[in-house]
């Protein structure tokens, strides 16, 4: 009888790109992580409202949506490492754009300086994530993908800590209970103050990228199966259009990104809601980003017994079910389920993706990348909408109650909806997904 031959996750030849292409999912964990806590910080030192203070979001996340189809074009002409060395650079000059934005005290300077770093994180992760998946048989794609996005958490976990210890703790105007009523010479020494807190981890960063980009520069990475392969562009959207896993994959990764940064950003005003100051409320995050690490580890090793599709679907169930307990309890509790959460999130965008990519060509790939990397606008429109709701009555986080609960704990139901349209995808997809054998 013939002996099964397990399929490795990583040739040992690719060991060495691998780990070197891994590490940019920490770097854009990193940033992703020390940006949900400055739109708390904004609104106390620039005294802002909720949706206000949302455009820190927009601005993050929307430079995903305007550079991922273009950085895709790129490399369809150039290869992988090229367009990771320009999402370097633009990672870097964007966060230290900081450094200017922090001497003007112009809160649309500081959203430049995002705009411009998410260019770059648009390049990295248009890059990376079909990187990650052609280093290999594409057998193990999905399960490679998770293991690579693990490396993500690490860079979520180190971005919190930097964000908690280093910014939220140090802000003077988080310190008085009513910053809004100093005089106006007080306010103004205040808020210069804190705008240098907030602008040093984005500068340091910026010059550790730098050093990254030096790295890339002199590393020798494998070039992509199909390079030099030129197919129609015209044809190759057809095909992606007509690919109907591929289409609903770029809409439940929308939804996917809008429910995890809603449920990163907003854990600050729901512990507002239930008098939990910022920098408390950051270890209840940390928290959600450790369960988030185990979550990912958990989802890739049950990837090698369960169906893709069929996992992600009841991960979705299980989050919907802790947003459930969110939305309807005004309590410790409900931040507890709010904590839970992450983990129930942490297999959804690298099994989104892996699904989505999995039937396209390695040409087709990277133009559908660019699709899956738009698809992070969701979370520059959600969290929007949720900051308006969370203004219905006000500033504040509970102003008005609706149907007995505060507008916060209703506005909420925005990422219920979006666990459960990834629950449906999950299910529909999980009808055709074969188990990944891997070692």
């Amino acid at each position: 009888m013939k002996k099964d031959i397990k399929i490795p996750v990583v040739a040992k030849k690719d060991i060495i790109p691998f780990v070197l292409v891994t590490s940019l999912f920490g770097l854009w964990g990193f940033a992703n992580a020390v940006t949900d806590p400055m739109v708390q910080a904004f609104k106390k030192v620039l005294e802002l409202s909720n949706s206000e203070a949302a455009w820190v979001q927009m601005a993050f996340y929307g430079g995903y949506f305007c550079m991922a189809l273009p950085a895709a074009m790129f490399m369809r002409k150039y290869s992988y490492k090229v367009g990771i060395l320009i999402g370097l650079g633009l990672y870097a000059t964007g966060a230290l754009l900081f450094y200017p934005a922090a001497i003007t005290e112009a809160f649309w300077f500081f959203c430049l300086g995002l705009y411009i770093l998410t260019f770059g994180l648009a390049f990295l992760e248009t890059a990376a994530n079909p990187y990650a998946l052609a280093m290999g048989a594409k057998e193990t794609a999905t399960q490679r993908l998770n293991l690579a996005q693990a490396f993500n958490p690490i860079g979520l976990i180190a971005g919190l800590f930097v964000a908690q210890q280093f910014v939220l703790k140090n802000l003077q105007s988080d310190d008085i209970e009513d910053f809004s009523a100093l005089e106006e010479a007080s306010k103004l020494l205040i808020k210069t103050s804190d705008l240098m807190v907030i602008r040093n981890p984005y500068v340091i960063l910026g010059l550790v990228i730098i050093g990254v980009f030096v790295l890339f520069l002199i590393s020798k990475m494998p070039q992509s199966k199909e390079a030099g392969a030129m197919p129609n562009l015209g044809s190759t959207f057809t095909a992606l259009k007509q690919n109907k896993k591929y289409v609903l994959g770029v809409v439940a990764q929308v939804l996917y990104v809008g429910g995890q940064i809603m449920c990163w950003t907003y854990i600050y005003q729901y512990a507002e809601g239930i008098g939990i100051s910022s920098v408390t409320a950051g270890y209840y995050q940390m928290v959600a980003f450790i369960l988030f690490t185990v979550g990912r580890a958990v989802g890739t090793y049950l990837l090698k017994f369960m169906n893709a599709g069929k996992l992600l679907m009841w991960f979705s169930v299980f989050a919907m079910i802790s947003v459930a307990g969110v939305i309807v309890l005004e309590n410790i509790a409900g931040l507890y389920a709010l904590v839970a959460v992450s983990f129930f999130m942490s297999l959804m965008f690298p099994t989104i993706y892996g699904i989505a990519l999995g039937d396209l060509s390695e040409e087709q790939s990277k133009v559908g990348s660019a699709g899956l990397v738009m698809a992070i606008v969701g979370g520059a429109l959600m969290p929007k909408l949720q900051g308006m709701v969370i203004d219905l009555g006000g500033n504040a986080v509970n102003d008005v109650k609706i149907m007995g609960l505060s507008e916060v704990n209703i506005s909420f139901l925005l990422p219920l909806f979006c666990f459960f349209f990834i629950a449906y995808y999950g299910k529909l997809m999980g009808k055709n997904n074969e188990v990944v054998e891997a070692i």
